[in-house]
């Protein structure tokens, strides 16, 4: 059963000079909320180790942050903002990445009214020698505010590096500014490695090599999924029921080899940021179709809530290990819509490391059902101890609570 929850029971107050407008100068020097047995302590993140238990499996979202804000003009000198959220044609990322003449995305389109039919060319400075590239924009479809776009350029250059020499990092909207020169380093984790995402897995922009180091001399073992972070992750829950707020379908990968150590169980596992989370979670529910259907499919946003399910986790994930040996396959690959809301019955995470999220959003959801109802405690002693929140902010480590 769809669980009945209204938003504005997660709501608390946030007010903007909380909110971290830029990273601390050293990525390690952040503030550590250590959330155990109901009681919540302060720290710096470059303690994590410490508080992490030898031995344990730690997973990290290795995505990499792409730079997918571009501007574009009409010839009437309007101006265009394109968003970049995924790859249309090709439709897998790495093809689009390759590219070196054309592609199509889905995107979120700035002064959307004033784009009609026309093709529209990337906004250069005067003299720059982007424009040799001579990159256009052409609309195929519309839908709101969003849209499919067919970029096009010359010189056979990758549609990676047109991004990169094009692009802006996408930072969020409510740090209120224009991006800047430290957000090209700072907004991307040390470990980023596959393109894809249009925003941080923030819970990730602490670790340093230091703390990272630290962590493997406790003999943690440390793996990588990749969930593509999708713009979703900004927009607000506008139905005052969470029942009607539609999920955002995110792309993820994750290894056989590392589907047989979750398998193999044992140790404790520390997923590192809610991207992590809701990837590690999914995975019962990819087992549990191939088992029912033959096939692993994308993961949808209520099916947790909507049966009891007979398996156990081992056999959810026996199923899919047993699909890629059979075909051969190295990875899963799959998407997610879900939803992770008190009720929730968690599978394989047991420490999550995570920021402070917006009042009255889907993350806070997510909270409230790690700690078992108990997220105000967490927040209330963030507030009253001088912590600093979302993407830019400070740190936590939650021991979860049934």
């Amino acid at each position: 059963m769809i669980p009945d929850i209204r938003i504005e029971d997660y709501n608390y107050p946030l007010t903007d000079e909380r909110i971290a407008k830029y990273p601390l100068p050293q990525r390690d020097a952040s503030k550590l909320l250590v959330y155990k047995d109901g009681i919540p302590s302060e720290h710096v993140f470059r303690s994590l180790p410490d508080f992490l238990p030898a031995g344990a499996l730690m997973i990290f979202n290795d995505t990499r942050v792409v730079p997918a804000r571009m501007h574009f003009r009409r010839d009437t000198g309007a101006h265009i903002e394109i968003f970049c959220l995924e790859p249309v044609q090709p439709a897998e990322y790495n093809t689009s990445f390759a590219s070196t003449e054309k592609c199509s995305w889905k995107c979120v389109i700035g002064n959307s009214k004033r784009w009609k039919d026309d093709i529209l060319t990337y906004d250069c400075p005067a003299g720059s020698s982007l424009a040799a590239m001579h990159l256009t924009a052409s609309l195929v479809s519309r839908d709101g505010q969003t849209g499919v776009v067919e970029f096009r350029w010359v010189g056979g250059e990758p549609f990676s590096r047109v991004l990169e020499e094009c692009g802006q990092v996408p930072i969020p909207p409510y740090l209120n500014r224009e991006t800047e020169a430290i957000d090209l380093e700072r907004y991307q984790t040390l470990y980023a490695h596959i393109r894809g995402s249009v925003a941080a897995p923030t819970a990730g922009l602490h670790f340093t090599e230091a703390v990272l180091e630290n962590i493997r001399d406790k003999s943690i073992d440390t793996q990588n999924v990749c969930l593509h972070v999708g713009a979703g992750t900004f927009l607000p829950v506008k139905s005052s029921r969470v029942a009607e707020h539609p999920m955002h379908r995110e792309p993820f990968s994750i290894s056989l080899d590392l589907l047989k150590k979750l398998r193999a169980g044992g140790r404790p596992c520390i997923a590192v940021g809610t991207t992590s989370v809701r990837t590690l979670e999914s995975l019962y529910y990819a087992g549990v179709s191939i088992i029912e259907k033959g096939e692993p499919e994308d993961i949808g946003q209520w099916v947790p809530y909507e049966r009891e399910y007979p398996y156990s986790t081992g056999e959810a994930l026996d199923a899919i290990i047993s699909y890629l040996e059979a075909h051969g396959l190295s990875e899963l690959r799959l998407g997610t819509r879900i939803i992770i809301v008190p009720g929730f019955r968690f599978r394989i995470v047991d420490m999550m490391v995570t920021n402070f999220h917006q009042p009255e959003s889907t993350l806070i959801l997510l909270i409230s059902a790690f700690v078992g109802g108990d997220w105000k405690t967490i927040y209330n002693f963030a507030l009253s101890h001088g912590f600093r929140f979302l993407s830019y902010g400070d740190s936590s480590l939650l021991f979860r609570r049934d």
